[in-house]
């Protein structure tokens, strides 16, 4: 029988910020018995791929795994690759991050398994032209890609049975292209299918090279896959399959197939991802048109000849399509800029090290885009990316400042979207503004708890949310020997998801300015399907920075616009924000003043949106005191009158957030909850709590309308 090479790899990763549990479950159900098959057939030879998050977790709470690992390695069974320490799209860090992240996890396995890795697993397989280059000068001699990534280029499926080099300013890198095919097939097809395939590919193209490589957690952590892997014995079944048939399947590492192998020839790859990530990238209704086309393509038998064509988008469209991930990518910039500019001063000292470090665990890809998996819509990732871009800032802060009390503002396009924002600092507070986007509070960090109080999301639709009225006509799709993939899988976590698909018209954020139609009821307000009267939501403000010795304050105004009895009148809008250095208290000021000639009757509220990562838990609650509450978790929905004082309280990360006001108001409270889907079905997510007090009052022409507020956060 013709013979053929097989390089096998393993990607294994979990999030910065993931749940301890989390951590324990892959290890026992994925991690663990991968290996301990591995050790009973040592015949079977493949690459790994541990990203340095998961090495960690695993040094500290498994230490029997790493030394175990070793030996395989030692052993010549397992190849160790490298790649970005926390796992970051590498192609959207800094040049000089993309270098460093690399090397530190390659010191990581040559100290911990004796190996220094000549390969690099790239996250996502984010695949851009200029990598090369800074993956050659941390010491990488290949990477493996999707067939996808090839077949983009131009080639076809006959020419992928081998690898390929390519180059960026004179530095080459080689680069193997996984075969699609064994991507679907293992392990969720009998085995006999992988073996179907592998001897179709030896009669064809006899002594070449064919090359899976994939995620760990597909053996264990997916659906069903555990029962399927481990306790029905597919994986066994696959192993003792790959040793039966060792006369003409020789498995073989990527780095000895760059010795026995000759290159296929040179190429130059487009900017690529996974084809389903290509898809995910785009806009809702352009994945909409995506499925028709490529239903129109299988309808005439023409898409797995054409499909190469149907490409989707691009990753970095996520931080278009998402500007919480955007917001996430540009805070990540800033403050490596700022941490550069420190770097001739104090490059080598510890605080500089451990600043870098906790914006590098920042950098980790899960919370900045959103497919199959959960990612930016699960709010612990989030938290945690922002917590470490906070504690760097806080060292940051002491290198500049030595400790000592500051008050600064900054005007710059903070978010690169062609407009100035304003931030506002002092050592307890982060304030970000957008005065283009209504003058509105986007960024709250609280630096003692190094939290960002909104860092919520903003309901949007999804183009997967059609499938939950499907959902009662599901059937499964398994069959003997098979199971479904997560890709296909249509499972809801709860019935009745689709009462919550409410969508928002402008981004939650925070001190955002309502006017709304006078029978504007707290449902139609949570569920976003009201009229806004005023045009001042998403309407851009002047603004200007008044810096005292012991203030700073932010003066924000507008000349908009309330309809009015069937007509537009002119309204004047002023907010002052101002902060000392010594504290963590807003005061905000509000001014309005009617410009029409005729009296006009408001409903006017200002919105915060406070993000506290949990909306069930018993030690996170509302309180308004001299108010009962019949429901008091973050999730509970209602209406408090004539109260002058709401408190948010999250015991849990011992913080109290206290909302006092000059006047009586109305408060409305609600949820925001998103609906997305993860590996394990669709679900309802907890983003975060609106705190919208509001007043009625009639306000003649040419009057003026103050209050007051102010917005105290507090560690408990």
């Amino acid at each position: 029988m013709k013979k053929i090479y097989l390089a096998f790899g393993i990607h294994n990763h979990q999030p910065v910020g993931n749940f301890d549990f989390v951590f324990n479950d892959a290890y026992h159900r994925a991690y663990l018995p991968f290996l301990e098959l591995l050790e009973k057939h040592p015949q079977i030879r493949i690459a790994q791929h541990y990203s340095g998050i998961l090495l960690e977790w695993i040094q500290q709470h498994k230490p029997d795994f790493i030394p175990r690992l070793q030996k395989l390695v030692q052993s010549g069974q397992v190849e160790m690759m490298t790649g970005g320490y926390y796992e970051p799209i590498l192609a959207v860090i800094p040049y000089e991050d993309k270098i460093g992240q690399i090397q530190k996890l390659t010191r990581f396995l040559e100290q911990h398994t004796g190996y220094s890795p000549q390969g690099m697993w790239l996250a996502e397989r984010i695949w851009e032209p200029h990598l090369p280059k800074p993956c050659v000068e941390a010491g990488v001699k290949y990477v493996i890609l999707d067939d996808s990534h090839f077949k983009n280029a131009g080639l076809k499926e006959e020419q992928l049975s081998g690898y390929y080099v390519t180059e960026e300013e004179g530095a080459s890198l080689y680069l193997f292209p996984i075969s699609e095919k064994l991507r679907y097939t293992i392990p969720f097809q009998p085995v006999e299918e992988t073996l179907n395939y592998l001897q179709e590919v030896a009669s064809n193209t006899p002594d070449t090279l064919v090359v899976f490589a994939d995620d760990g957690e597909k053996f264990g952590i997916w659906p069903n896959t555990y029962e399927h892997c481990y306790q029905k014995g597919w994986l066994e079944e696959f192993f003792q399959a790959l040793e039966e048939n060792s006369q003409w399947i020789e498995m073989i590492h990527f780095s000895e197939a760059l010795e026995k192998i000759k290159p296929l020839g040179r190429i130059y790859l487009p900017t690529a991802s996974y084809r389903e990530m290509m898809e995910w990238a785009m806009p809702t209704k352009a994945i909409h048109e995506y499925e028709k086309f490529e239903s129109i393509l299988k309808e005439h038998n023409l898409f797995d000849r054409y499909k190469v064509f149907v490409r989707g988008g691009f990753w970095r469209n996520f931080m278009a399509k998402y500007p919480e991930s955007n917001n996430m990518h540009k805070k990540m910039l800033y403050l490596s800029r700022r941490l550069k500019s420190l770097q001739q001063k104090f490059g080598d000292s510890e605080m500089y090290q451990q600043a870098r470090d906790h914006i590098w665990a920042g950098q980790c890809n899960c919370p900045y885009w959103h497919g199959v998996f959960g990612g930016l819509y699960l709010n612990h990732l989030r938290y945690a990316t922002y917590n470490h871009f906070i504690q760097a800032e806080i060292l940051i802060d002491q290198m500049e400042h030595k400790n000592a009390d500051f008050l600064e503002s900054t005007c710059l396009d903070f978010d690169n979207d062609g407009f100035q924002e304003v931030l506002l600092r002092n050592q307890t507070l982060n304030l970000y503004f957008s005065p283009e986007q209504g003058g509105s509070l986007f960024e709250l960090d609280f630096k003692p708890r190094a939290i960002n109080l909104l860092d919520t999301l903003t309901r949007r639709e999804e183009s997967y949310h059609k499938k939950i009225l499907q959902l009662q006509s599901q059937k499964s799709t398994a069959t003997e020997g098979k199971i479904a993939s997560i890709h296909d899988l249509v499972v809801a976590k709860e019935t009745g998801l689709e009462r919550y698909l409410h969508y928002d018209w402008y981004r939650r954020t925070s001190l955002l300015d309502h006017f709304l139609a006078p029978d504007t009821t707290l449902k139609a307000f949570y569920q976003s399907n009201y009229q806004e009267a005023g045009k001042f939501i998403n309407y851009p403000y002047e603004f200007a920075i008044e810096k005292k010795p012991d203030n700073l304050s932010l003066k924000l105004w507008r000349r908009g616009k309330i309809w009015h009895k069937n007509q537009f009148l002119p309204v004047y809008l002023e907010k002052r924000i101002s902060i000392n250095a010594l504290d963590s208290i807003l005061n905000i000021n509000y001014i309005l003043k009617n410009l029409s000639e005729i009296p006009v009757d408001l409903l006017f509220g200002v919105e915060f949106d406070f993000a506290l990562l949990a909306g069930d838990a018993p030690d996170r609650y509302y309180q308004f005191p001299g108010h009962k509450l019949n429901e008091a978790n973050l999730r509970s929905m209602g209406e408090i009158k004539g109260a002058t004082t709401a408190i948010l309280v999250d015991e849990w990360l011992k913080i109290r957030i206290t909302l006092e006001l000059e006047q009586q108001a109305n408060f409305w409270r609600f949820p925001i909850e998103t609906i997305s889907q993860s590996e394990m079905g669709f679900e309802r997510v907890y983003q975060s709590s609106v705190i919208f007090p509001h007043w009625r009052f009639q306000l003649p022409a040419g009057n003026v309308w103050k209050t007051n507020l102010v917005l105290k956060i507090e560690a408990l």
